[in-house]
């Protein structure tokens, strides 16, 4: 089993998003906007943006519940894929919650 970083109780963690991602979040769920408007420009054409672990738990539940009726399979896979990194990400911390 892999070992947590163990982090304050919410205490923001950085969170890296491709534009695709940000876009599959902006376009393709009922999140807050405010989640995709925190994405800044980081290195290597990629999205940053803090997150506390109970807005990523906020966001997933808005991923999978869109990837769950997505009409289209590519649609479908492309919300699975960025609902399984965000998972695995936001698991390799630990916040006392």
């Amino acid at each position: 089993m892999m070992q947590r970083k163990r982090i304050a109780n919410r205490e923001a963690v950085e969170v890296s998003f491709s534009a695709r991602d940000a876009e599959l979040v902006r376009d393709h769920t009922f999140a807050d906007p405010e989640y995709v408007q925190r994405l800044k420009p980081g290195s290597g054409g990629r999205l940053v943006g803090k997150f506390t672990l109970d807005d990523l738990d906020d966001l997933l539940g808005y991923i999978a519940a869109e990837a769950n009726h997505a009409k289209s399979k590519k649609l479908q896979k492309e919300l699975d894929g960025l609902y399984d990194r965000l998972q695995r990400m936001m698991n390799s911390y630990d916040d006392g919650g």
